[in-house]
């Protein structure tokens, strides 16, 4: 029996796919092809594996910022026993890797296989994917590193490749000769042979393995790593290496600091064929050549009509778009901003959004709709000196005990029952029911029901910012 850890890495903000990918709730958390996340089927794709394959613990590893998103999405699913590795900030994926094998390496009582997945990927054929993953893992297991390899179909300068010899071993298993960078469109098309493959950063390699690679490539992003681990705090099921010293690691991918170096290091690399409709989803264009076209090669999501258009993305979420005689355009609709861009430029779109940061603009960061842990909340309208909003609060789960400096607010329960503390006065609140929370009240809004709760919340003041919060209690461990 051979028993696998599957590292789902949560990290990256999508960018590219903006507007709906945003750095607060980027595309790995967001609803846009499925019922289910893009993360969330990432969870699931295991499921199925060979029977002589016993999977064990799955570890996350995840910005600070998208810690609820993620545990509340993979509680969601089942996935209660997991393990939760929370970067205080980004550091590519190497380091990433390095941490999800040291908690693998402390909890299991034999060197099991991990299973390397980022959580931001889509695949057609989940049966085709789980045969070459069986495979992997078998390989895997006798000490090599072993990575998913994309059959090429169309040069794409978005990815990188993997070089193999002319043909493969047994079953579907290559020997890796080496690995190519994002390559120009001159060299992706020299690319198209049968030992190119795209490089699909889906990684199979025991936990000991990982450790003495990158202890011999890279080991100063191993000990700076390992030093930042032995410093962890333990939060409300979250695993933090130390801050300080984490900020110090040298950021840098899987790829470049140890896969590409393998064979100088003479580190076993071997490579599985996947041709089981994969993508990556980085832009709107790799949106458009995964999905469904129509016969004018239009990919239409949600309340779409078009008419004389060809070979466009549009995707609505909130009201009927329309288009009349456009082609190769990419038109995303979202409550808060509509984007209309040339396919063939949406690698602009990343440069646009950093405009947008730059610009303090808060569709950069913030959909309308903002997911806490306790539930979301939107705004419905807002203006100088007064904001309303819709809050839903998840069952048997609370807001903080907080108070504002600079707003008063109203509450009108419209479904559920609200469980109110203003002060020392505890009370309910009932549908139509409403009650008024003055300026520097400390309060805080609950649902002790098993019942979804919603209100409505008039915000009035002179400052209506969100950082306007002072927390005493949490369930959440958010204090200051």
């Amino acid at each position: 029996m051979i028993s696998i850890n599957p590292v789902i890495l949560c990290g990256g903000f999508g960018k590219r796919l903006w507007p709906l990918s945003r750095s607060d709730h980027p595309k790995q958390f967001t609803h846009f092809l499925d019922k289910k996340t893009l993360f969330q089927e990432t969870l699931l794709r295991l499921k199925g594996l060979s029977d002589e394959i016993i999977t064990k613990r799955y570890i996350f590893v995840a910005n600070e910022r998208h810690r609820f998103l993620l545990k509340n999405q993979a509680e969601e699913l089942g996935f209660k026993d997991s393990s939760l590795l929370i970067e205080h900030q980004g550091k590519n994926t190497a380091p990433a890797l390095t941490l999800a094998a040291l908690e693998a390496l402390s909890f299991c009582d034999q060197d099991a296989v991990l299973v390397v997945m980022p959580s931001d990927h889509a695949i057609l054929d989940n049966k085709l994917f789980l045969s070459s993953i069986n495979q992997a893992i078998k390989l895997a297991a006798k000490g090599n590193i072993v990575t998913l390899g994309i059959i090429a179909n169309s040069p794409d300068i978005n990815y990188g490749y993997i070089q193999t010899e002319n043909s493969p071993g047994n079953l579907n298993e290559y020997k890796v000769l080496a690995f190519h960078e994002k390559p120009s469109l001159e060299e992706a098309n020299t690319y198209l042979s049968s030992h190119f493959f795209w490089n699909s950063g889906i990684y199979i390699l025991k936990a000991s393995v990982w450790i003495k690679a990158i202890t011999k490539i890279r080991p100063d992003i191993y000990d700076m790593v390992y030093q930042a681990w032995e410093s962890r705090s333990i939060d409300s099921n979250f695993i933090r290496p130390d801050p300080d010293l984490y900020e110090k690691i040298p950021a840098d991918s899987i790829d470049y600091a140890v896969i590409e170096k393998a064979n100088e290091f003479k580190i076993p690399i071997k490579m599985v064929g996947l041709d089981a409709g994969w993508s990556d989803l980085g832009s709107w264009n790799s949106v458009w050549n995964f999905s469904k076209k129509d016969s004018n090669q239009n990919v239409k999501i949600g309340d779409v009509i078009t008419k004389d258009s060809s070979n466009s993305l549009i995707y609505s979420t909130s009201k009927l778009v329309a288009t009349i005689g456009i082609d190769n355009l990419v038109v995303i609709e979202i409550l808060d901003a509509v984007l209309i861009a040339d396919k063939r430029q949406d690698h602009k779109i990343k440069d646009f959004v950093v405009d947008l940061e730059n610009q303090k603009r808060k569709e950069s960061t913030l959909h309308v709709k903002v997911y806490r842990p306790w539930g979301w909340y939107m705004v419905v309208e807002e203006s100088e000196n007064f904001k309303v909003k819709r809050i839903q609060v998840n069952p048997m789960s609370s807001l903080s005990l907080q108070l504002h400096k600079f707003r008063t607010e109203h509450w009108v329960v419209v479904n559920g029952i609200a469980t109110v503390q203003i002060e020392d006065k505890n009370f309910l609140l009932n549908e139509n029911e409403s009650t008024y929370i003055s300026c520097g009240s400390k309060h805080r809004l609950s649902n002790s029901t098993n019942d979804i709760l919603d209100i409505i919340e008039i915000q009035s003041g002179k400052y209506l910012g969100e950082d306007d919060i002072i927390r005493f209690e949490d369930s959440f461990g958010r204090c200051d």
